[in-house]
């Protein structure tokens, strides 16, 4: 009986050591500062042993590549500030809750929103990266190398400096995916098939980006005649990657896991999703109500807007609990006037106004 005891609360450790570890994750690099490089020597290993949430293999990649830890912040913020922005009208607005999980319990939850949240992340990294090659940020990478496009005329030079989106897409596919290739799940089981929802999602993401770069050029010539056009390889907006993986998560494939360790669509008459697109495993929870165990934080005190049918709209945003209305004033510059020279002056209005907020 006592070494069964024993196997049964070894076995119980791991388990909740293996929760602990999911739990955290990568994204706190967002919400913890990392340190510039120049700010330690390379190859000095407490800097990345003291990085919260990075497993064991992307603490490895840390040691090798320290200067790009800050960039990788950067990308994790920026994916976290687009999921908030493509999400601010939503149930589940994509909140941060902590600083270790970022976004709590519901990404255990192998949801659209999980999805999407895996994805944005992934591309914000490829977008950092990228543009700190271009920027001489980081010793192991430059200006892009991409040859030059066969449909640009034959006059324009093909040059200057652009984002360097191969290697970023390379390096935050072997950053980002690191934590879920070295996990070993039995072949067929559900954590398996979050692992495989996870690594779609990331190479969605990361797609993303890449597809959207395109050619900027720059005109030369006398008086701006353009008789001369210089050309380059640069990113896309973000915002314009985060409005297409807010159309891919619309149109997200919900997927299982089969025996033999791969996923399949849960309804046939579906297409097959490409590399491009969003999976998810699980359906997602109820964001209405707060809900320890699933991670919701409800849409109680929320704003939403009394004339509007859509997802902000009161009647959906409340989940039909009806809302509370109060005033608030708003100050706003007004009647500006531009003075000879060279300056906008402008007086403050205040405007009261009706607000909403769910109950």
């Amino acid at each position: 009986m006592p070494s069964l005891l024993l196997l049964f609360t070894a076995a119980l450790l791991s388990s909740w050591a293996q929760l602990l570890t999911d739990a955290n994750s990568w994204w706190s690099l967002a919400m913890n500062p990392v340190q510039r490089p120049e700010m330690f020597i390379i190859g000095a290993q407490p800097v990345c042993s003291q990085l919260p949430g990075l497993s064991p293999g992307q603490r490895k990649l840390c040691q090798l590549y320290q200067e790009h830890m800050a960039y990788i912040g950067e990308g994790a913020k920026t994916g976290i500030k687009e999921c908030q922005y493509q999400f601010r009208q939503r149930r589940w607005n994509c909140s941060t809750v902590d600083n270790t999980s970022v976004f709590g319990r519901v990404m255990q939850i192998g949801s659209r929103e999980t999805a999407f949240t895996y994805a944005v992340s992934a591309a914000g990294v490829v977008n950092a990266i990228s543009r700190a090659c271009r920027e001489g940020e980081l010793s192991t990478c430059g200006c892009s190398r991409t040859a030059r496009p066969k449909d640009l005329p034959r006059d324009w030079l093909w040059g200057g400096c652009g984002d360097n989106v191969e290697y970023g897409y390379r390096f935050a596919k072997e950053f980002v995916d690191a934590r879920e290739r070295e996990k070993n799940f039995a072949k067929g089981s559900e954590e398996q098939g979050r692992v495989l929802m996870n690594l779609q999602n990331n190479e969605a993401g990361r797609r993303a980006v890449y597809k959207m770069a395109d050619v900027a050029c720059k005109c030369h010539g006398v008086s701006g005649s353009c008789s001369l056009k210089t050309c380059w390889l640069q990113l896309a907006e973000f915002r314009k990657v985060g409005d297409q993986l807010k159309e891919k998560y619309d149109s997200a494939a919900a997927m299982r896991i089969t025996r033999k360790g791969k996923l399949e669509l849960v309804n046939s008459r579906f297409n097959q999703p490409t590399p491009e697109d969003l999976v998810y495993v699980d359906p997602s929870p109820d964001y209405c109500l707060r809900n320890e165990t699933t991670g919701s934080l409800g849409t109680q005190g929320r704003l939403c807007n009394k004339t509007s049918e859509g997802m902000d709209g009161c009647e959906l945003m409340c989940c039909g609990r009806g809302y509370d209305q109060f005033k608030s004033v708003q100050v706003e510059r007004c009647h500006c006037k531009f003075h000879w020279c060279c300056f906008v002056k402008c007086k403050k209005c205040t405007e009261i106004i009706d607000q909403y907020v769910c109950k």
